[in-house]
This record gives structure tokens, C-alpha cells and sequence, in this order.
């Protein structure tokens, strides 16, 4: 068979790919149409014989004689129920009793949703551990600080991973967050009365649920809400945004004349003409599946407002949403935690950069330093912009420019000026917001391990 998507052959895990896989699908659905029919064997309706039958039996389905009823009956549930009935036999007359395709469908995703996550947060944790090491090991590289591409104040290199750390810690708590209103079961039946069970319903869904380890929706139509599939997707889409800002990070360093870091790109060939090129493909290939991501979620956003109870337009887009979301954030993770743990530092580059400007880049801390010594601040702002501009036209330094200054040394001495514009001396509260970042992963990750070990 060709192979057209390159989800298909060229993005994802194997782990993930398991998981959205035709049989990968169909053995989560089989799975919960057991559970099902347990609850119904626990409550009277069959026997424990016809129960043990029709496990054996499911074990021996394929996604192929599935699709090739499917062909036959144009619905995918019915075409599983009805192949697992016919290997069945008698014992298999009570399979989907009760339930609609969507209790199958929409507890099935949770479990998927469950064990999809699981990979996500322990590869994203995976990630966060390197930005904190950095955080940590370059706590006191300075380098300049940029804004709309300009020269800004300086800052130092654990400064910006510290500020990663965090952006992305939030990605963590997101999910986390999200599992609570998205890992849910639904088995309610047709509108989600459970009218079919009479007064078993309820009894159904505990049994249902305790068994594939899922709490149920405290109410649903024929389907679960989709407010909480959007909320997931659009989740996934900010966490991959915000390896996206950090990839552009990398690019933007990495040109020539920054040099501040590179891509670790050892013998990979950066271009098929020029054989001098190291191109940031990594960071370029996570902006360019961000772009898919993000562009996943409004059309989830459109499944929210189905008609009434239900209609079937979000069932054709949700095919290509959720499987391509998942298996794209687990390319993009994957690839981040490539280009983290082959990230180049050139410190070397970044003194030659901070002293690009001649101390233009310390201007702020100029007028600060005139403001404190008595002069309002919007004059020191007006005489600081007067001699940056003369610094700027004479190429001379600012300190140069500064000590020069009639207005200046009437205010600061020649020893206050060479201090004020002193980069070491301008970095402000920078070591403890780096440790309050730190702080704030680490809160999310006990967070997530006490998680992890409740639902173990």
C-alpha cells in the first residue's frame, strides 16, 4: 500500500505510533466493550463462560476483516461488534448491549489520552531537567539581554533557560490539569440517560470504570464533551508553541555574526550545494510542525458545537486531530530533547556581543543612577538619549560620551559612571528568580509524580 501522510513513516514514536494505530485503536475499543460486557456478567445479565469466550475470541480480530465489514455494514463500531458476536457465537449475543458506538468510541480515547500523555509528560519532564541544569550551570554567563531584536540590558544565559524552564513547567501543569477533564469514560448510552440499563445504570458505569481504571463524566449526551478534546489539543499546541520560541531562540543565536550558540550538528550536511553550511534543522523542523500543530486546534474548537445530543461531524475530523497531535507533539519533544542535549555555548561570542554597543546597552542603568542622585527621571531620560545619540555618531563609548558630559559629572563621579555601567553590576534579583523557576518545576514535578503514583 503507498504510504501518503508522513506521520505514517517519518514523525513519531514508536510508542506512540502503538497507540494510534488501526490495530493499536481497535484493541482500546475491544478492550472497553470487554469491560462492558464484565459489568454485565457481574450484574447477572451472561455467564462467566460466555465472558471467557468471547476474550479468547477478540484476541484473534484484525484490523482487516474489521474494515472489510465495515465496507459492508458503513460503520466502524458495528463492524468490530459484529465481528467479535459472529467468533462469539451464543456467547457473544450480549456484546454493545446498551451501548451506543460512542461510549466505545469516547472511553476508548480516554484510555488512548491516558497512556499518550503519560509518554508526553515523562518526555517533556525529561526536557525540563535539561533546562534546569542549565538554569544552573550557566546562572552567571552574561550576555546581552534583546528586545525586538535590539541591544537591551544584559542578562545571563540561565537567566533565558530559566525563563524556559518556567514557560514550559506551565506546559506540565497544563496537562496535568487537562487529565482531570479529558481522561474521563463515558458509557451512558444513546443520549447519555442509560435508559437501555433501566436501573442498572449506574452500577454499569461504576463496574465499567473502576475495571479500565477511569472516572466517568458526570453527565454527557451521546457523546463526551468536546470542550475538554479542544481544551487537550489546544494544550499540546501551547506546549509546542513554546518549544517553537525556544527553537527560533536557537536559529536567531546561531546566525553568524551572534555565534552565541549552534545546533550540535557533528557530520550532518547542512546543505546539498553550499558543503560550509551548519543549518538549524532541528529548531527549523519544531517551528515547522508547531505551525500544524496550532493549526489543529480550531478545528477542534469546531467540534464543540455538535448538534443536540450529537452529530457525526466531529467524528471524520477527529481521525486526523488527535492521532496527528499526539504523534506531532511527540516529534517535536523528541526533537527538542535532541537539540537540548546538543546545544553548543560560545561564550566567547557572547563577551564580543555585550561589547558590541560600546555600553549603549547599559543607558538604562545611567539614568537610574541620575534619577537616585536627585534628578527627575525624565530629564535623566531626555540627557541619557542626548549623549546615547552623540555615542552612537561619534562611535565613541558611552562612558567616553558620559564622562565628557557637563550635566553628567555634575551629578556622578568618573568611579559612579565606570560602576553604573558595569554589566556585572545590572543584573538585579537575577539568581533568585532563576531559583524561584527552578522552585516552580519542582513543585509541578512532585505534583506529577504523586499523580503518577495514584494512578499506578
Amino acid at each position: 500500500m503507498d504510504v501518503i501522510c508522513p506521520i505514517d513513516w517519518r514523525y513519531g514514536s514508536k510508542e506512540m505510533r502503538e497507540i494510534f494505530s488501526r490495530e493499536g485503536i481497535m484493541n482500546y475499543r475491544i478492550k472497553v466493550e470487554l469491560a462492558l460486557l464484565n459489568a454485565l456478567k457481574t450484574l447477572g445479565y451472561l455467564s462467566e463462560q460466555d465472558l471467557e469466550k468471547v476474550k479468547n475470541v477478540s484476541a484473534l480480530i484484525t484490523p482487516e476483516e474489521v474494515d472489510k465489514l465495515e465496507e459492508k455494514l458503513g460503520h466502524d463500531v458495528m463492524a468490530l461488534v459484529v465481528s467479535m458476536a459472529e467468533k462469539a457465537g451464543d456467547a457473544g449475543k450480549l456484546i454493545h448491549f446498551g451501548a451506543t458506538s460512542y461510549d466505545i468510541v469516547d472511553t476508548a480515547y480516554a484510555l488512548m489520552f491516558k497512556d499518550a500523555l503519560n509518554i508526553i509528560k515523562r518526555k517533556l519532564i525529561n526536557s525540563l531537567e535539561k533546562l534546569k541544569e542549565f538554569s544552573i550551570k550557566y546562572e552567571n554567563q552574561l550576555m546581552v539581554g534583546r528586545t525586538h531584536g535590539q541591544h537591551a540590558v544584559p542578562t545571563t544565559l540561565g537567566f533565558k533557560f530559566a525563563n524556559y524552564l518556567y514557560e514550559l513547567t506551565r506546559s506540565l501543569e497544563r496537562l496535568l490539569e487537562a487529565e482531570n477533564r479529558v481522561v474521563l469514560g463515558k458509557i451512558s448510552g444513546a443520549v447519555g440517560t442509560m435508559a437501555a440499563w433501566g436501573k442498572d445504570g449506574l452500577k454499569i458505569e461504576e463496574l465499567v470504570m473502576k475495571e479500565l481504571g477511569l472516572k466517568p463524566h458526570a453527565i454527557s449526551t451521546q457523546v463526551a464533551p468536546r470542550d475538554g478534546f479542544a481544551e487537550l489539543i489546544s494544550d499540546l499546541a501551547i506546549m509546542g508553541s513554546s518549544m517553537d520560541r525556544f527553537s527560533i531562540e536557537v536559529r536567531e543565536l546561531m546566525r553568524p555574526e551572534i555565534g552565541e550558540v549552534a545546533e550540535g550538528v557533528g557530520n550532518r550536511v547542512g546543505s546539498s550545494t553550499m558543503p560550509h553550511k551548519e543549518n538549524p534543522v532541528t529548531a527549523e523542523k519544531i517551528g515547522g510542525l508547531a505551525k500544524v500543530l496550532r493549526g489543529l486546534v480550531l478545528s477542534e474548537m469546531e467540534n464543540i458545537p455538535l448538534w443536540h445530543e450529537r452529530d457525526l461531524t466531529n467524528s471524520s475530523s477527529e481521525r486526523f486531530i488527535i492521532s496527528h497531535a499526539f504523534l506531532i507533539i511527540d516529534e517535536m519533544i523528541d526533537s527538542f530533547n535532541e537539540l537540548l542535549s546538543n546545544l553548543r555555548i560560545n561564550p566567547e561570542s557572547m563577551h564580543r556581543n555585550l561589547e558590541l554597543s560600546k555600553g549603549l546597552n547599559m543607558a538604562e542603568s545611567l539614568m537610574i543612577n541620575l534619577t537616585l542622585k536627585g534628578l527627575p527621571r525624565h530629564k535623566a531620560h531626555e540627557i541619557v538619549s542626548r549623549i546615547s545619540r552623540e555615542a552612537r555618531r561619534s562611535g565613541k563609548s558611552l562612558f567616553e560620551t558620559a564622562i565628557n558630559d557637563e550635566t553628567v559629572m555634575s551629578i556622578l563621579t568618573v568611579d559612579e559612571i565606570r560602576r553604573a555601567l558595569d554589566p556585572l553590576r545590572y543584573l538585579g534579583e537575577y539568581r533568585e528568580l532563576i531559583h524561584r523557576s527552578i522552585k516552580a518545576y519542582e513543585h509541578a514535578l512532585k505534583r506529577a509524580n504523586e499523580i503518577k503514583t495514584v494512578t499506578d
